[in-house]
């Protein structure tokens, strides 16, 4: 179990908010790490594995236009995946990847090439990242600091009783 993942789950249950995933490259791997935590079922509502472009349209109501000038493997995308999410399940948050796991090339962006993001009432946030390795890497990496960035999030606009949590920074570095 992710200790990351449970830590924001133990966040969304003290603050009494819900979360929702909308995710790419890592075809619901946040989603299940997020399950793997007993008492998961309290926080998450749900999730999107929004693979093609079409769904990504379609179910989370990301522009196409969007889509056709900023492409898939973008901030933009990234926000609108999350915030898309968020909307269609009705959550206080949604999270999104998207990306290249590899092991070519997609886009016209190299494998490693990541876009993360949470979005909240409280606003945006997001993450691009360049991660070395390769395809489980690159994936098992972008769950993690999925997790990590809504953590910080969650820490910097919740008020949480029962004194810090400490956050520690993954190396990304391959």
């Amino acid at each position: 179990m992710s200790a990351a993942a449970a830590r924001v789950v133990d966040l969304l249950r003290e603050a009494g908010q819900t979360v929702a995933t909308a995710e790419s490259l890592t075809g619901g791997l946040v989603t299940g790490a997020l399950t793997d935590v007993p008492g998961s079922s309290d926080v998450l509502v749900g999730a999107v594995v929004a693979y093609a472009p079409e769904v990504k349209v379609r179910l989370l109501d990301v522009p196409a236009e969007l889509l056709a000038v900023e492409g898939v493997v973008s901030q933009a995308c990234a926000e609108a995946m999350a915030e898309g999410v968020r909307r269609l399940l009705g959550t206080d948050w949604g999270v999104a990847t998207t990306g290249v796991a590899g092991p070519g090339r997609s886009d016209g962006h190299p494998a490693g090439t990541v876009h993360v993001a949470v979005v909240g009432e409280s606003g945006r946030t997001h993450r691009a990242l360049h991660l070395d390795g390769d395809r489980d890497t690159v994936r098992s990496s972008t769950v993690e600091l999925a997790l990590r960035l809504l953590e910080g999030v969650l820490l910097s606009v919740l008020s949480v009783p029962g004194g810090t949590v400490e956050v520690s920074e993954l190396d990304v570095s391959g």
